[in-house]
This record gives structure tokens, C-alpha cells and sequence, in this order.
């Protein structure tokens, strides 16, 4: 290139619904047109930046292998728009740079609620150091007040720049005289950028569809609006250099600007809060809380084997420095303990000793092939990643508590990019281009459609559209090039990140829509992809229900159980499973699990694990499931592999069932190096549709004939680990599953009315609704109460009977439409009991809405009211509520109770309006009510 060229102000599609391309294509753009740096500055925002750092770092790795001398640089900034009206593009000069821009974004965007952002002009002088400035000419000031703005900053910050940008409208000539006479009145420099909003031309019609969603009308109303030509877009040296012809200088100054950033995303350093030491240095904690806890776990003798593990597993964390990341989790576990909170950790973490050790996780790796690596690894730039579940109703004070011990400029939850996919993508897209309501119902209807092989034309000739309408065709190739744009952002499931130092010089904070929630910008591979360690605070609504059934057992019969405490290995229990007994037991509750556990017949805790595991995509797709059936059976000969592939593959029957076990094999029996073996986990990699294992098979099956395996075993090795490519499970994540599944189905088979009880007051969850899970109960001899004006409260409860038996008495949760406060009304007024509806009504004072949902829901036939006549002498409530025209409504009401003799209802009257009021119904099942017509027909 015979000149050299920067560009400063790119707006990527992390503008949301402004942008039209993504930050990587501008990134592999830049590098093909051989500029020497290029800053991604969205509006308002740093979401895309780690995307185009990624891509351009993968890129000149490249390249440098390749001998290619040119390496192009990222420069990291923002656009900031102030409520002035001023635009200005902030560029990272260092790390305190960035540190500032991530303050200012902070700023603007935490007092306001989420997707707002409010950043003022002295916002901007506070945190304007350590930046390259550079102001835009705005269209919406008027020229004085823009001035008046523009001298404020310039007289902070005199290295202000002026951006000289064409709007290509024919009158650019004009434009940059005038712009360079303001440049030169201000007395600051010229910088040369064409603003890119896309990174080819072909984008264009995106960015109207783009605008036209973002005003929510149809492209062919934008008007002015719409871009007016595809202009904007990165170029290469030589069209700048005609771009700015007789602006030398500007382009000049463009570059000296960039020259002047040095700052990049590599030199961000994290670090985990240090409070939790308490005065040791990080590791020489951990080292004594992980060989107090081995004595916690092994209370008669710790095994050789874990000795030696501890020792390896604290050498590699000591190493990576990740001492402060297991101590920070292992605080927020124990605090979790501490009030009660039941938790555990599981995924990969389920691989360590240490989490072991400290309570994180509650499965020994010795039970199966856990691979330590699988969690950890140096071989891999990457930070553990530790998943602890909490019962899902007090989630949030864990949450809570991590914002109040560490602060909310320390802290900040994950986001989540939130991108088009196909349904969104024809709905929004649909809707931009002017297509019918029916047209995009017919689309929608028939996604599946377009994945099967076709021309276009066929496919929406067979769906019954009109292959020749022009505006489907280009709506159509327009949902396709769409899919995949980022939408907004949400916040992760629980993906915290804490910080030493102030998380808000790290990244950018901001408001989520949920009350006394932050999230920072970044998604999950972004912080990975800078080595920003994060732990992920989750919800299973199955641990509040084993809390609670715990609870319960502790009320009655004095008890104290926990996940680790209870009997282990009990043949009863393995019974009930085998016969598939299995309603509302955690992960063995679907209908294929069901279906497979008489065949599956699981004996043991490992075969629990397994379970759990082989009910996958990922095992069917493989033909792993029928082998091991067989083989389990002793219908086949159990085919092992030699040693030492033997150990590894001998509790599955030789038949590879779990990420790990594929992950041993290529590391012992084809060489493969822990880096490989990962990368080759990351293509069995739970739920990701676009893993290719395929590049592997070469170097699996070379590594296995190398050390002296046939070639047909090689071959089948791979075969069999071939089919996780869709869905690989990992044996860590099974393993902390089933002790959930095993402490469930105990609760289960031994505390039947507890179980059902605990169950009904945690839903939403699950497959089952109240209706199943009470015949369940029923089915397994629990006798179930119905609703009671007197008796019931607000959740199910239990009730001692007169044989010691539990009953379990319908709570008025099951009402749909009662709020909670309105039943604590009752019961705070209930006393002794209410007599009639009007010592109801006078007592507590509810609506009529509110009685009626208690009426229609049967609570009163415990005091002998039916239905119909409670609704009938509530009405006459209603009236006298109104008042009349010479009756104040404050005056002392006197009701006379007239007994009301209405129709009787039947049985099947009664039944429809229980499952109205509340999905379910005591008297009878619907069925039976037609038995006799059935019974008939035959």
C-alpha cells in the first residue's frame, strides 16, 4: 500500500438496530484493505468491542505464522451522546482511557432504567482524560449552541479533534470547506473518517429494514429516514485518499490519533476481592480449608489417590492464580449454609477434589472417570467456570448478599446477547417489508421447511405463496442475512463477575429491567475470551422443594437430613425407580426416562449416572444406547479395550457414554495433549449445533495405531464418540444431578405427603401439574383435604392424622388469581374460625373479586356452604356494599342470613368449576363420568 490509513469511527450492529455489520467482519475488512488500526465506537456503548479484539487477534496470529508483517491494530471507544445533543467519538489512549470510558458509560446508563442512557456534557469533563476526543458537526443543534458546547470541552481538552466526514450527497465539496472553517475558528485539528455503518455496500438494505423496526414501521414509510445511498462503509487506503483529496492533513491527523492509542483489551487484568483472605495470603487459605474439608469428607482415613489429587489440583490453581476465585465461592456457599439455603455445585466443577473438599459440590470425583482438566487446565487460557445451584425461591438473597458484601461498583452480572433468530427474524423482518399477517403466520408455521433440500421457488410454491412476489424474495433473503444480529442484551442466568478493584474501570455497568439488578455489557465468551473469571449463581427449583420436604421431616418426626446425609444405597428406593415410579422426581420424571428405566432396571448410584446421561441426543445419535443395553443384559460379550483404555471405559461396558470418558481416550490412547483433548470436548460441547469433530478423526485414529491399537478398534473409538458432536454430557454434571435424583426419589418413596406437599409449593417446575402430581399423592395411599376457609393458609401443608398418618390439606396458592397478601388477611382475622360468609366479609373486608375467587374455589364446604349459595348470598354483599341513595357506606350494616335453596349441581357442574378455580379437582376425574357411555359403546 503506497499509503497508510486509519479509521476512527466504525458503528457496528452492537448500535443495536443501527448498525449493518458485525464487529468481526469489520475486523477481517480492516485487514484485507491493510489499514493499520480501525476503533469499533457504538452508540453509547462497548458491547461489540471484545468481538472485533477477538477476530483481529486470531487474524494476525495468523498472519505471523504466514510471515505477514502488517499486524492491524483495534483501538477500543465509544461514541458518547450527551443530552446537550453533542456527538462525540471517545477514544481508549491507555488504560486509564478505558478505565474513563467505562465510568462515563457507567454514569449515564446506572441512573437510568435499562436501554436509556443519560451522559451529560460535564459527565464528559469529569471522565474526558486519558481520551482521544473527537466532536461531530451536529444536524440537530442549532450552529451557536453547538459551538457554545464545543468550547467547553476544547478548553479542557485542547487535543480535541473536529471529524471530517462526507454525507455523499453530491455536496461533500461544500461540506468540507465549512467544516474545516469551523475546525480552524475552534482551533483544533481535522480527522478524516467516512463513519462506516456497514462493512459492504451489499449491507445497505439491512440497515433500512434495521430502521424501520427500530421505528417500528415498514421500510417504504422511512422517507428521509431511509440511508440514502450505501456510501457508508469502510474503504481502503486508495479510496480514502480520493475521499480526502486536498485533506492530507486530516488523514494525517487520523493516524498520529491512532498512533496515540495504545491502549488494548489484553492489558485488562483481573483480580478476585482479597477481603476473603482474612489476613493469609490467598493459596495458604485454600490450602487449609481444603485439608480441613478432606477430613470433613473422609472422616475415617483419606484414600492415597485423593491425597495425591489435592496436591496436583492446588499446584495447578497456585500456579493460574486462581485461589481467589475458589475462595470467593466457597464464601458465598457457606453463607448460603449459614442461612439455611440449600445449594450445590455442579457442571465441571464436579471434576475437582478441592470443590469437593470445600462444600461446592457434594459428588466425589472418585465415584467415576472425572477429569480434573476437564475443569481446570493449564494447557488452556481459559478460567474455571464453577456452577452452583441454589433452591430457586431464595436465589435472590444470595444474589443480594454478593451486591452488599462486595458493592455494586464491584459487581455486576453477566449479560446475554439476545440475537435474531429465525421467528424473530420473520416476524420483525416481515412486518418492516410490509408483508400480510397470514404471510408471516405461513412462514412461521413452516420453519422446519426451509431446512429440508429445494429451490426456494418449490418450497413457497408447496407452502401456498407466490413464488414470484418480489417483496417475499427480497424479505426472504433479508430474514436470512439478519439472523444473527444481535437484538439487545439481557442478563445472564447467573453469571457473576466480582472484582478487587472497581468492576466499573473493567466494564461498562448498567440497569436490567428487574428491580436492584446490574449487569455489565459483556456476554459469557467475551469475559472468557479476555480471562475475566465469573461464577454462576443459578436457580433448581427441585432443591427448594428437598428443602422443604426436609423441613417437614424435621417438624414431624425430628430428623435432621441434608443432600449428604441421606441413606445412601437403598434398595427400596432403586425399587420405586426401576418400576418407573417416578413422578415429579427430579430428571427421571419425562416420559423417555420413564419409559427406559424398566429396561435401564438401575441398581446402584453410578447406574443413576448413567441414567440421567443416555437418555440424550447425544448417545442415541451415537448407537451407544442399545450396545450398552445389551451388554448390561448379558445378551452381548462386554468387548473392553486393552489397557490401561480399559479403566476408562470398564464402568460403562466399554462403550463411551460421557465427555470425559472421550477426553481419557484421546489423551491416553491417542496422545492427544490436554489442549487437544479440550478442544475436542468443545465439539461434544452441550447444545452447540455447529461442532465438527470430524477434523479430529485423522490425528484420534493416527495417535491410536501409533500406540499399537488395531485399526477397526480406533475406528470404532471414534465412532462412538462421534455421535456427541450434537449433545455431549459430561459425567460431572450426571453425577451431581443424581445425587438430586436419588435424594428426591427417597423423599418420595418414604415421606409420600411430604414429597407431594414440598412439590405443589415450589412450582412452577418440573413436567407435572397439580392435577398429577395430587393423583400421584393418591395413588400412593396419601389422603388429600380440601381447601378450607378455616383450615387451609397460603401454601399446601401437611396435617397429622389419627393413625400418625400425614394428610396433605390444598393451600390457597392453588387459587388462580388470589394474591398473597389477600389470604394473609384472612388468616390474621380468622381467630376462631369463620362462621358464614358475612363474618367474612365484616371481618376482613376483601372485595367482591376477591370472595368470589375464595367461593368459586369450593373453600366453604367445610362450613357447610355450597357453592352456588355462597355465591348467591356474596352477591347480596355486593349490593348492600354499593349503598343506596339515603345509606352512607360508613353506616353499621345488619344482614340477615336467609337461607337460599337452590338447584342442586352436578357432579360434573362441580367438577368444570374446580378445574376453573383451580386445574384440578378432589371430587372426581373427568373420565369417569363418561365411563358408563364408554362402557356402553362397547
Amino acid at each position: 500500500m503506497d499509503l497508510s490509513c486509519v479509521e476512527l469511527c466504525i458503528k457496528s450492529n452492537f448500535s443495536f438496530l443501527n448498525g449493518g455489520s458485525h464487529p468481526e467482519e469489520y475486523a477481517r475488512r480492516a485487514v484485507d484493505f491493510g489499514l493499520e488500526a480501525f476503533a469499533i465506537t457504538d452508540h453509547n456503548s462497548v458491547s461489540g468491542i471484545v468481538r472485533a479484539h477477538t477476530e483481529i487477534k486470531k487474524i494476525n496470529a495468523k498472519n505471523s505464522k504466514n510471515n505477514n508483517i502488517l499486524n492491524t491494530r483495534l483501538i477500543p471507544g465509544t461514541e458518547i451522546n450527551t443530552v446537550e445533543g453533542l456527538v462525540i467519538t471517545a477514544l481508549a489512549k491507555n488504560q486509564k482511557g478505558w478505565a474513563n470510558i467505562c465510568r462515563l458509560l457507567t454514569k449515564g446508563k446506572i441512573s437510568e432504567k435499562k436501554g436509556s442512557c443519560k451522559i451529560t456534557l460535564n459527565d464528559v469533563l469529569k471522565y474526558g482524560s486519558h481520551l482521544a476526543l473527537l466532536l461531530h458537526v451536529s444536524t440537530k443543534l442549532s450552529y451557536t449552541k453547538w459551538i457554545e458546547s464545543s468550547k467547553k470541552i476544547i478548553t479542557k481538552f485542547p487535543n480535541t479533534g473536529l471529524v471530517l466526514s462526507p454525507y455523499y450527497e453530491g455536496k461533500d465539496s461544500e461540506l468540507f470547506i465549512k467544516t474545516s472553517k469551523i475546525a480552524k475558528k475552534l482551533n483544533i485539528r481535522l480527522v478524516a473518517s467516512v463513519c462506516p455503518i456497514m462493512h459492504h455496500s451489499s449491507r445497505r438494505r439491512v440497515i433500512d429494514v434495521l430502521n424501520a423496526i427500530s421505528r417500528n414501521c415498514k421500510v417504504e414509510e422511512l422517507g428521509y429516514n431511509a440511508a440514502r445511498n450505501a456510501e457508508r462503509r469502510i474503504r481502503n487506503p486508495q479510496e480514502y485518499k480520493k475521499i480526502f483529496m486536498g485533506y492530507n492533513d486530516a488523514l494525517i491527523n487520523s493516524i498520529e490519533i491512532a498512533k496515540s492509542c495504545k491502549f488494548s483489551l489484553d492489558e485488562l487484568t483481573h483480580q478476585y476481592p482479597s477481603e476473603i483472605c482474612s489476613g493469609d495470603s490467598a493459596h495458604k487459605k485454600l490450602t487449609r480449608l481444603a485439608h480441613e474439608g478432606l477430613k470433613w469428607r473422609y472422616p475415617q482415613k483419606v484414600p492415597n489417590p485423593v491425597k495425591k489429587q489435592v496436591l496436583y489440583e492446588l499446584k495447578v490453581i497456585k500456579k493460574l492464580n486462581y485461589s481467589p476465585y475458589f475462595l470467593t465461592v466457597y464464601d458465598i456457599v457457606k453463607f448460603a449454609r449459614s442461612k439455611n439455603i440449600l445449594c450445590q455445585g455442579r457442571g465441571s466443577a464436579a471434576n475437582s477434589i478441592i470443590c469437593f473438599s470445600l462444600g461446592i459440590t457434594s459428588i466425589s470425583p472418585e465415584i467415576g472417570n472425572m477429569v480434573f482438566e476437564r475443569f481446570v487446565s493449564e494447557a488452556r487460557n481459559e478460567p474455571p467456570d464453577i456452577d452452583v445451584d441454589f433452591e430457586h425461591e431464595r436465589r435472590e438473597e444470595i444474589i443480594q448478599y454478593i451486591y452488599n458484601k462486595f458493592g455494586r461498583h464491584r459487581t455486576g452480572l453477566c449479560s446475554t446477547v439476545v440475537h435474531y433468530r429465525s421467528k424473530r427474524a420473520i416476524r420483525e423482518v416481515g412486518k418492516a417489508m410490509g408483508l400480510s399477517i397470514d404471510t408471516i403466520t405461513i412462514l412461521l408455521s413452516q420453519l422446519s421447511g426451509w431446512k429440508k433440500p429445494g429451490s426456494i421457488k418449490e418450497k413457497l410454491h408447496k407452502f401456498g405463496l407466490d413464488p414470484s412476489n418480489r417483496k417475499l424474495t427480497q424479505a426472504l433473503m433479508l430474514i436470512n442475512e439478519i439472523i444473527g444480529f444481535p437484538r439487545h442484551l439481557s442478563q445472564h442466568v447467573g453469571g457473576f463477575v466480582l472484582t478487587e478493584n472497581r468492576l466499573d474501570e473493567l466494564i461498562p455497568i448498567e440497569n436490567t429491567s428487574m428491580h436492584d439488578r446490574t449487569v455489565i455489557c459483556w456476554d459469557k465468551n467475551d469475559i472468557d475470551a479476555l480471562g475475566i473469571l465469573k461464577v454462576d449463581i443459578l436457580g433448581l427449583g427441585m432443591l427448594s422443594c428437598i428443602r422443604k420436604a426436609f423441613s417437614l421431616i424435621h417438624k414431624y418426626y425430628g430428623h435432621n437430613y441434608s443432600l449428604s446425609t441421606v441413606p445412601s444405597e437403598d434398595p427400596n428406593v432403586y425399587n420405586m425407580i426401576c418400576k418407573a415410579d417416578t413422578i415429579g422426581v427430579f430428571q427421571i420424571e419425562s416420559r423417555a426416562q420413564m419409559n427406559f428405566l424398566p429396561r435401564m432396571l438401575p441398581k446402584c448410584f453410578y447406574d443413576l449416572i448413567i441414567q440421567i446421561a443416555i437418555v440424550r441426543p447425544g448417545p442415541i445419535q451415537g448407537n451407544m444406547v442399545h450396545p450398552y443395553m445389551r451388554r448390561r443384559k448379558g445378551n452381548e460379550d462386554i468387548d473392553l479395550p486393552p489397557p490401561p483404555l480399559k479403566k476408562v471405559l470398564e464402568k460403562t461396558l466399554g462403550i463411551p457414554l460421557f465427555q470425559e470418558q472421550a477426553m481419557q481416550i484421546a489423551i491416553i490412547g491417542a496422545n492427544f495433549s490436554a489442549l487437544e483433548a479440550d478442544k475436542l470436548r468443545r465439539s461434544l460441547a452441550t447444545f452447540k449445533s455447529d461442532g465438527d469433530i470430524g477434523i479430529f478423526r485423522h490425528r484420534f485414529i493416527a495417535g491410536m495405531l501409533k500406540n499399537g491399537y488395531k485399526r477397526d478398534l480406533s475406528e470404532k473409538c471414534f465412532s462412538q464418540i462421534e455421535g456427541f458432536s450434537k449433545y455431549g454430557f459430561p459425567e460431572s454434571h450426571a453425577a451431581s444431578f443424581a445425587l438430586i435424583v436419588y435424594a428426591s426419589a427417597w423423599i418420595k418413596l418414604y415421606y409420600p405427603a411430604i414429597f407431594a406437599c414440598s412439590l405443589l409449593n415450589s412450582q412452577p417446575m418440573g413436567f407435572y401439574s397439580a392435577n398429577q402430581i395430587i393423583n400421584d399423592a393418591r395413588k400412593h395411599t396419601v389422603e388429600i383435604l380440601p381447601l378450607c376457609i378455616n383450615k387451609s393458609v397460603w401454601d399446601n401443608s401437611t396435617e397429622l392424622g389419627p393413625n400418625n398418618n400425614l394428610s396433605l390439606r390444598i393451600g390457597f396458592r392453588q387459587i388462580k388469581g388470589l394474591s398473597k397478601p389477600a389470604v394473609e388477611n384472612i388468616i390474621d382475622k380468622r381467630y376462631n374460625g369463620f362462621k358464614n360468609i358475612s363474618d367474612l366479609w365484616q371481618r376482613t373486608n376483601l372485595s367482591y373479586y376477591i370472595l368470589s375467587k375464595l367461593i368459586k374455589s369450593n373453600c366453604f364446604s367445610g362450613i357447610g356452604i355450597k357453592r352456588n349459595e355462597a355465591l348467591w348470598e356474596a352477591q347480596a354483599l355486593r349490593n348492600k356494599e354499593k349503598g343506596t341513595l339515603f345509606e352512607s357506606k360508613s353506616e353499621n350494616i345488619t344482614y340477615t342470613n336467609v337461607p337460599i335453596k337452590l338447584l342442586n349441581v352436578t357432579t360434573g357442574g362441580e367438577l368444570i368449576k374446580d378445574y376453573i378455580s383451580l386445574d384440578f379437582s378432589l371430587q372426581s376425574h373427568p373420565m369417569a363420568l363418561l365411563r358408563n357411555v364408554i362402557n356402553k359403546g362397547k
